[in-house]
């Protein structure tokens, strides 16, 4: 369940973390918190920034994997503990439509774009869900660990999720990004839609 006025805000904490992560206990502690499922995928983003895009701060991305096919609006914010998140769902009937996403977008003004190629593993909850993934572009790479509140009764409530879940694993005391996986893969974006800096940053 979710109130309204969360329908279409992503809340969620992200970690980077260094290639000596404890995956083993990470994935055996996630398993005593008995996930209903879950799942691993390769995954392809690619993401516009459309003229509206760099004046209103949100970049469009286009997902086609083994089990989302989906066009989404991503505001861009100085914190990404709350982002506004649309999805529109595509559907696996037609295939891959990335000639199609490009043709459309064209059409809106891409002023940049860029492809993230991520594998990931996720764990299902019913409030939330916990993600560890390998992201990488042509020249950069990073691993992350994110914690994403799925049941937001209330901004309080969510964000109390995501908490718990953190500490469950170990994370409590971390220092989270408040960058998006955008632009720490890719920094130009920062500046190309004038992207506010947090203060603790």
């Amino acid at each position: 369940m979710m109130t309204q006025g969360l329908r279409f805000k992503e809340i969620e904490h992200k970690f980077v973390v260094d290639a000596h992560f404890d995956m083993a206990r990470f994935r055996d502690v996630l398993t005593t918190l008995n996930p209903t499922r879950t799942g691993s995928v390769h995954v392809q983003d690619d993401y516009f920034l459309t003229e509206g895009g760099r004046n209103r701060r949100f970049v469009i991305r286009h997902r086609y994997d083994a089990e989302l096919h989906q066009l989404t609006v991503k505001t861009l914010e100085a914190d990404t503990e709350v982002r506004g998140e649309v999805n529109l769902d595509l559907g696996h009937h037609a295939g891959d439509q990335r000639a199609q996403v490009d043709a459309f977008l064209d059409q809106l003004g891409v002023t940049w774009r860029g492809t993230i190629h991520k594998d990931l593993t996720v764990w299902y909850f019913p409030d939330s869900e916990v993600v560890y993934y390998q992201a990488s572009t042509e020249s950069r790479s990073v691993r992350c660990v994110e914690f994403e509140a799925t049941r937001k009764d209330s901004f309080a409530d969510a964000l109390a999720t995501v908490q718990r879940y953190e500490r469950l694993t170990g994370f409590d005391g971390a220092i989270r990004s408040r960058l998006s996986l955008l632009q720490i893969l890719y920094p130009e974006v920062t500046e190309l839609a004038r992207i506010p800096q947090h203060p603790a940053d």
